[in-house]
Formats: C-alpha cells, sequence, structure tokens
C-alpha cells in the first residue's frame, strides 16, 4: 500500500504549505520518556495536589488521552494539567529519537520555497524547544500545537491546521498534511486538506488508508532517496 515515487510526486506537485505533524514524522517525542512514564508522572502529580484518582485514569498509558480525561471530568483541573503534561513534555523531547528523513524533509521544503508548519496535539513550547535544541526552528513557519489549557483544539479537532493556514495565508488546494494516524486524516477531511499517511508501524497503512489517506508513505527516507520530499 505504499505510496511509489510517481504518486507521490502527483500529490506534492501543487503543494505550497507544508502541514506536518510532529510525534511520528519529525522525531518518537516519548522514545526516551516512555508514554506510561510520562502519563504515571501527570497522575501523580495530581495525588500530589490531594485530588482523586478518576475513573479509568489508572490504566491510561497514553498522557494525552489522560490530559483529555482529567479534563472532561474536571475541567477546574484542566489549566494545571495542561501545564504539567507540557513541562513533562519538554523533558521528554530532550531525548527524543529523531525520525530518519524527518530533519531532509524540513531542508528539502525549504529549499523548494515550500512554507512548513508543525501542527501537533503536543504542547507548542515542547515542539518549539525540540526543533531549537537541533537547529531545525529556522525550516519552520510556525508551530501550532494544542491551544494550552484547551484539549478540545487537539486533532481530529481541523482548528490547528485552520490556524496554520490562515497564518500562513494558504488555501486548502495549496497544502498538505502528514501525519500518522487516523485522527490526523480525520482533521484534515475536516479542514478540506488531504493527507499523506505516514506508516511507521505494521498495520498503520490499512488504518490510514481505511480513514482517506490519498497516499502512504512507510519512510519519511522514501526508497533510497534523501527523503519523501525528494520529489519535488
Amino acid at each position: 500500500m505504499t505510496a511509489t515515487p510517481h504518486q507521490l510526486a502527483d500529490v506534492l506537485w501543487p503543494v505550497k504549505h507544508i502541514l506536518l505533524d510532529f510525534d511520528g514524522p519529525v522525531c518518537s517525542v516519548f522514545a526516551g520518556l516512555p508514554a506510561p512514564e510520562v502519563a504515571r508522572r501527570l497522575r501523580e502529580d495530581r495525588l500530589a495536589t490531594g485530588e482523586p484518582v478518576l475513573a479509568g485514569a489508572e490504566e491510561e498509558s497514553d498522557p494525552l488521552a489522560l490530559l483529555r480525561l482529567i479534563s472532561e471530568a474536571r475541567p477546574d483541573l484542566t489549566e494545571s494539567t495542561d501545564a504539567e503534561l507540557a513541562a513533562l513534555e519538554t523533558e521528554a523531547v530532550r531525548v527524543a529519537r529523531a525520525t530518519p528523513g524527518g530533519e531532509s524533509v524540513l531542508q528539502a521544503c525549504a529549499r523548494s520555497g515550500r512554507l512548513v508548519s508543525v501542527v501537533s496535539n503536543n504542547a507548542g513550547v515542547a515542539i518549539e524547544a525540540y526543533l531549537a535544541e537541533r537547529g531545525l526552528s529556522r525550516y519552520v513557519a510556525g508551530v501550532f500545537g494544542r491551544t494550552p489549557g484547551d484539549p478540545s483544539s487537539m486533532k481530529p479537532n481541523p482548528r490547528l491546521l485552520l490556524e496554520a493556514m490562515e497564518a500562513a495565508g494558504t488555501a486548502p488546494g495549496h497544502c498538505i498534511f502528514i501525519g500518522d494516524a487516523a485522527r490526523d486524516v480525520e482533521a484534515g477531511e475536516a479542514a478540506g486538506v488531504p493527507m499523506i499517511g505516514y506508516a511507521n508501524k505494521p498495520g498503520k497503512d490499512v488504518n490510514l488508508a481505511a480513514a482517506g489517506a490519498v497516499v502512504i508513505a512507510d519512510s519519511m527516507e522514501h526508497r533510497g532517496r534523501p527523503d519523501l520530499m525528494s520529489k519535488f
């Protein structure tokens, strides 16, 4: 199901603005500080403030899902929990694993004069910290992480994609979104932006295709070429 170079070239040819997910296409955020550990620490922070453990929270190993759960059950805790998670994400990106080809994609977009906006459910401060520490900030026109204190802004909500396009003054017809989850496809469809699915794990190609990704790539380094964006 992986796209051929010709298929990718056809999709990428009219694109002027790349909307790029962060966790997956750019790096593995929780490779060094695992997501279950982040979720555990987030729960402990809540308990340290004397708050009871919410139903389902003990079993939740995805820190972003845990943020949603807490926000839905206790809206009064949303802002503080989001701030705590953002701090943990910033710690995590310092030991994150770079995705092979991710940096060269950013560089190729810059060479071709295409804008890149990072659009992610992760905290903007963590994304900006990663880019700055790796010397990649100059390749990114804007960072659109979840709205602080508002988990409802996260994909599949298209809000962040729409904000990125508005900030860049671009229209959906000149954009492509690269992401690795079905929620990314849903957000792209809601924003009118087609998506290249990045299938970085077995079975993701099937899920991304079923969700509606226009093409699937199994690597940011495409079949021995320098990177996925070498099609420009």
